[in-house]
This record gives structure tokens, sequence and C-alpha cells, in this order.
């Protein structure tokens, strides 16, 4: 059962505020999907974004899978409220190669302060319709408010 969002604006707001992160806008990541208590993220393999092998390099999946876990649990927080990750793991589980990987994210346990967010990355192969899981994360996302640099 989907979790109810404080702000009716929930989307947009997410939308907007994803929007405004040159880290995501240099590796090519975009909103595919928002609701509340989850968010879908999509990349493109792009040569530019591995390691010597090839595969999409571990700290650019880190990086996407840690925005749409922090995403997710700002679907859920008030308008004004901004969000931090204090922690996250991430298990690597095989080598991404794309084209096209996917980041989807869904809050665990909401929380005031703190909330617990998983999140998995898979890649999705030309010409076939099925998805390979290739890392996982674990985020734990803290709650920002009254401050006007972690803001929306």
């Amino acid at each position: 059962m989907p979790l109810p969002p404080h702000d009716p604006d929930y989307a947009q707001r997410t939308r907007e505020s994803f929007a405004g992160q040159p880290a995501m806008a240099t590796l090519g990541v975009s909103v595919a999907e928002v609701a509340p208590g989850r968010v879908v993220l999509a990349m493109a393999h792009r040569a530019e974004l591995t390691q010597q092998h090839g595969f999409v390099h571990a700290g650019m999946l880190a990086a996407a899978l840690d925005s749409a876990c922090g995403y997710a649990a700002y679907t859920l927080m008030a308008a004004g409220a901004g969000v931090l990750t204090i922690e996250f793991k991430i298990n690597l589980l095989a080598p991404a190669r794309g084209p096209l990987l996917r980041f989807e994210a869904e809050v665990t346990k909401a929380g005031r302060t703190i909330s617990v967010v998983d999140g998995r990355a898979f890649q999705h192969e030309s010409g076939r319709d099925e998805r390979k899981l290739v890392a996982t994360m674990t985020a734990t996302i803290m709650t920002v408010t009254g401050r006007d640099d972690v803001r929306h």
C-alpha cells in the first residue's frame, strides 16, 4: 500500500528538485517515475561513465542509486524540507553493461527525521524484455528542515 505524501504537489516538487542537480545531469540520469515513497531514475550506458573493462563504474551506480533513494524519501516529506543521505550500503552483484540502466528506490520505513530506503539497479539489454539486477542499496536518509542551504 503506498504511503501518503505530506505535500499534494510532491511529484512536481521532486522533479523540479532533481532537475537542479548538476551531478545527475553530468551522468545523464533522468526521472522515469515518481510516486509516493518511490522513484525510478534512468541512465544510458556511455563510455565516459565506465571503468577500464567497459562496465559502468561502481561510483556512477552508487551516485544514481543514492539519488533515487533520497528522492524516494523526499516524495513523502513536507514542502520546504530537504534530504541528506547519512549512510548507505551498496552491493554490486554483476557488471553493469546497459545499454539502459534503471534505478528503482522505495521507502521501507518513513520516519519524521530518519527514513530507510531500499534501491535496486537493473540493466536492460537491447532486444530483450528481461532485466538483470546489477546492484542493491539500502540508504538512511535524514529529513532537513529550517536550513536555507538544504531545501528543495
